[in-house]
């Protein structure tokens, strides 16, 4: 529980794997607490036919909970290990404003992006998302004001505004980059949690995609 709270309450970040986590932490927390009930229930249901039927499904369904999570997190981090060859266009996905401002994980995806810029000379970049009803500008404009003030050329960036989704990120800035001639071989920018579902929806899009 140590790990998943700071995350909730500094930042606010709940998603499934920071909710899993949280439900985990209270679930050992209240198996520590309370050892000796639990083992008796356990014991007790155990005995009866319709209780190790219940218990057995439980168990199955958190073995194949766990199995799951170590596939998915297998190919999460396949995904996120995957490296550009250098000739991409950079698709940076939108993420939250506060305000604005990036958030913490919006600002760790711009500064990935301004490493392969900097890296990159010649690449250009597509800034990708829309404006929430809870954001002061569009992510695209949050992320070019960023950019733009840590010494990226305004030339490079081309902001696609109106995405409400990863799938909308993507569709939209596809469209971009075969209106300016650019291919469709992308970099993909974003958290590395993320990396694999926007692998997978950019291929479905017809996008080739690296890290």
């Amino acid at each position: 529980m140590i790990l998943f709270i700071p995350p909730l309450v500094m930042y606010k970040i709940l998603n499934l794997g920071n909710a899993t986590g949280l439900i985990a932490g209270v679930v050992f927390l209240i198996n520590g607490v309370f050892a000796g009930k639990v083992n008796v229930l356990l014991t007790n249901l155990w005995r009866s036919t319709p209780g190790r039927v219940l218990l057995s499904a439980v168990f199955s369904v958190i073995i194949l909970a766990v199995i799951m999570a170590i596939i998915i997190s297998f190919l999460m981090l396949h995904a996120a290990l995957k490296e550009p060859e250098g000739n991409e266009t950079l698709i940076v996905l939108g993420c939250q404003v506060k305000g604005t401002s990036p958030s913490l994980m919006l600002t760790e995806r711009l500064e990935a992006a301004r490493t392969y810029l900097d890296e990159h000379e010649d690449a250009c970049c597509i800034l990708s998302g829309g404006q929430g009803p809870d954001e002061g500008i569009s992510e695209a404009q949050c992320m070019y004001n960023y950019l733009t003030a840590h010494g990226v050329s305004a030339d490079r960036l081309l902001m696609e505004n109106r995405s409400t989704s990863t799938r909308e990120n993507l569709q939209y800035s596809l469209e971009i980059m075969e209106r300016k001639g650019l291919g469709n071989n992308a970099a993909i920018v974003t958290n590395e949690f993320h990396e694999y579902r926007a692998f997978k929806i950019a291929e479905k899009l017809d996008i080739k995609p690296a890290a």
